[in-house]
């Protein structure tokens, strides 16, 4: 069976993957940066979503992996409190300043999860040494990691995710991720042998405003105030069918 996990950004989005048949969400705040974690509301409502496992990533910025001791302290809590709000999985991401897993607090995370599955995201493509750092992987005892094969896109890494998914040899599951859709999910499963696969599926919807006050931006001043992405529940259908 090949699960498909979606990339959630809203509870409207959680609801539009479970709806298109997805098995699993990672609910995020801010996708346009990567992902950070989800306000506890957030996480609170996406738990009442019936039919579909929740996991949440714990990542307090956008930018590097690299952190320090106030902000490890906030990822402790927010797993903690991921627990708390009956959560699946949380999915977590360390890395030393020299480009290797942070073994140290990656244990700290496993630990404050109490038995939660775990989910090494996207940190594993900025390592400077895959092979070594899945080893360091499993031997944490995570049950996956989230990788586009240290490439653009899964499609473009699917050379080293074939070569990961045989190191892995079942210890750990590779879950590509970054760049999949309808189009290409069915040929990255075949190609690396993985199971699993990782995709946002999202489209742009536009506001409800009926006024809109123009020229001003709340963040980036290209950004357009009045769009938003969310899930596409023909999209994720489209994935499920694909994979099938």
């Amino acid at each position: 069976m090949k699960i498909l996990e979606i990339c959630a950004g809203s509870v409207e989005s959680a609801i539009a993957a479970r709806d298109g048949g997805a098995q699993r969400i990672e609910l995020c705040a801010a996708l346009e940066i990567g992902g950070v974690t989800p306000s506890a509301g957030m996480i609170a409502e996406a738990r009442k979503i019936e039919g579909v496992a929740l996991n949440v990533i714990i990542r307090p910025r956008g930018g590097d992996f690299l952190y320090n001791e106030y902000e490890v302290a906030c990822m402790e809590q927010d797993i903690r409190t991921c627990k708390q709000l009956g959560v699946d999985g949380v999915v977590i991401g360390a890395l030393t300043a020299e480009g290797d897993i942070d073994t140290a607090t990656c244990k700290r995370f496993i630990a404050a999860a109490d038995g939660m599955s775990i989910t090494f995201h996207r940190a594993f493509d900025m390592c400077h040494d895959p092979r070594k750092a899945l080893e360091e992987l499993i031997a944490l005892g995570c049950d996956r990691v989230l990788t586009s094969g240290q490439a653009s896109t899964a499609q473009a890494g699917i050379q080293l995710l074939k070569k990961l998914v045989e190191q892995a040899a079942g210890r750990i599951i590779i879950m590509p991720g970054c760049g999949v859709s309808s189009a290409n999910a069915a040929a990255i499963l075949q190609a690396t042998g993985a199971t699993e696969i990782h995709a946002s599926a999202r489209k742009s919807v536009g506001s409800g405003m009926l006024f809109r006050h123009s020229g001003v931006s709340m963040g980036n001043p290209d950004s357009d105030e009045f769009a938003r992405k969310e899930t596409d529940v023909n999209e994720v259908r489209a994935i499920v069918e694909s994979i099938s």
